[in-house]
């Protein structure tokens, strides 16, 4: 999926992954700085809102697979009867639970999307958005997925559109080898559907954006990236992609 092989050289002394879990090139080594970037993400809610349209949470139990520092849960927990938030590096562990102390209804639980700690149709939405273990070879996350979803229950993968002016051009700059068709023909194959999401990036100044941009590509291409960018705002296009669990599905 987006990004799943940009891997930035770590901070001296950051934990790398092991058992399998990949490492994200950014939020696990700048944590602060992908913190600005959530707030700057999509201010006027467009992709919650397709979310919302696509598989609504009111009243349902959710889990967010790679939850970070837990920026979304919050918004989950809002109308949701409980949220789980999912995540492999312990740090991020620590900090989402922290954002959510005094939330009742949200637990944060150290795991992968291979590997989901909870009962089989257990849960009405998995949600996994920009993260690294969906995309062509994520069989294991798919059948995870399918395995804790209840039936007519969704798992919704919200993703960057790399075939969308600016930001995809930078990013197809960045990794040569990666592919939208391939990537959009994976999930199509494997019974998703695709809604396109047109959004903005809005930073507070200049040097929020510039710091940003330096997390999510390599130093040449954030160079090209912060000087086609005039002031504090980004379009970005984010692709959503939902599958269902059938009514009846027996998982062997």
């Amino acid at each position: 999926m987006v990004r799943s092989s940009k891997l930035r050289t770590p901070k001296p002394g950051t934990p790398k992954s092991g058992s399998g879990v990949i490492a994200s090139p950014n939020i696990w080594h700048w944590p602060e700085v992908y913190e600005e970037e959530n707030r700057a993400q999509d201010p006027r809610g467009a992709v919650y809102a397709a979310l919302r349209e696509a598989a609504d949470w009111t009243g349902r139990d959710v889990v967010d697979v790679g939850c970070g520092s837990g920026f979304h849960l919050p918004m989950f927990a809002a109308d949701a009867r409980t949220v789980t938030g999912i995540e492999p590096h312990p740090p991020l562990v620590a900090a989402a639970r922290i954002r959510v102390d005094g939330l009742p209804s949200v637990t944060v639980t150290e795991g992968s999307a291979a590997d989901i700690p909870l009962p089989d149709a257990s849960v009405d939405l998995v949600h996994a958005r920009t993260a690294y273990f969906f995309g062509p070879g994520c069989g294991a996350g798919i059948l995870e997925a399918m395995r804790v979803l209840r039936p007519g229950g969704a798992l919704a993968v919200v993703d960057l559109d790399a075939t969308a002016h600016p930001y995809g051009d930078w990013m197809c700059d960045d990794l040569p080898h990666y592919d939208p068709a391939t990537v959009e023909a994976f999930f199509e194959a494997q019974g998703f559907d695709l809604r396109r999401i047109d959004t903005l990036w809005e930073f507070p100044d200049r040097a929020t954006l510039e710091r940003v941009l330096g997390i999510e590509f390599a130093p040449r291409v954030a160079a090209r990236a912060i000087r086609e960018t005039p002031g504090t705002t980004l379009t970005v296009r984010y692709r959503l992609h939902v599958r269902r669990r059938p009514a009846g599905l027996e998982l062997s």
